[in-house]
């Protein structure tokens, strides 16, 4: 398109000074000052996200002169500070989290033993389907059986290195058969349900079951 176009004759162009806006600037808000308020300072204490409004030379002197704990007694200001470094959220100690200092200390005792890895302990924790048991044995390489452990498993009647719920099984049908009740009173298998016992005491505390 041309400049001598009809199309480009009928181009209108608004007047750049009609097209501006105009920008309402307030008064300073010093006692006394006419200059325009053209900077903000905050308004201070329990005045969160107000502002007022200062020429250059009052948001100075304004600045110079602002304490945000003014009136407030060195023993507020210090709660305040300590407050700060939460965020001025609300805490909660540990030890109210407990109840008691005796509950604290058995928790203590409880998270140790898990630290540690103690067998005991992990047999507190319920695994009907066996799923972390095997996955443990799974993950990890088969350890050396210590010679005690490999006759307590000859004793009970399982192969070295038995499931726990194999063991469990196996143990409460021998205290059936051998139990000195079960075979009306009869002393000759009391010999034989004390190993048994021994024996699955042994598997137990080794972590076996």
């Amino acid at each position: 398109m041309t400049t001598n176009s009809k199309y480009f004759d009928s181009i209108r162009i608004r007047s750049g000074s009609k097209a501006q806006t105009e920008i309402k600037v307030e008064a300073c808000q010093w006692d006394g000052c006419t200059n325009p308020g053209t900077h903000r300072a905050p308004a201070g204490r329990e005045h969160e996200g107000q502002y007022l409004m200062f020429c250059i030379e009052h948001v100075r002197e304004y600045n110079k002169n602002f304490n945000y704990f003014s009136g407030l007694k060195n023993e507020e200001i210090a709660k305040f500070q300590k407050d700060a470094l939460t965020g001025h959220r609300p805490t909660w100690s540990t030890s109210a989290k407990l109840g008691t200092a005796r509950d604290a200390s058995r928790a203590s005792a409880d998270f140790a033993r898990i630290r540690s890895g103690s067998a005991a302990y992990q047999n507190k924790i319920r695994d009907p389907f066996n799923v972390f048991n095997q996955a443990r044995a799974a993950a990890s390489p088969k350890r050396k059986y210590k010679v005690l452990e490999t006759k307590a498993f000859i004793t009970l009647g399982l192969e070295v290195g038995a499931s726990a719920e194999t063991i469990k099984t196996k143990y409460k049908a021998l205290v059936k058969i051998h139990h000195p009740d079960a075979n009306g009173g009869d002393r000759s298998s009391e010999e034989r349900f004390r190993e048994v016992l021994q024996a699955y005491n042994l598997l137990k505390n080794a972590g076996f079951c």
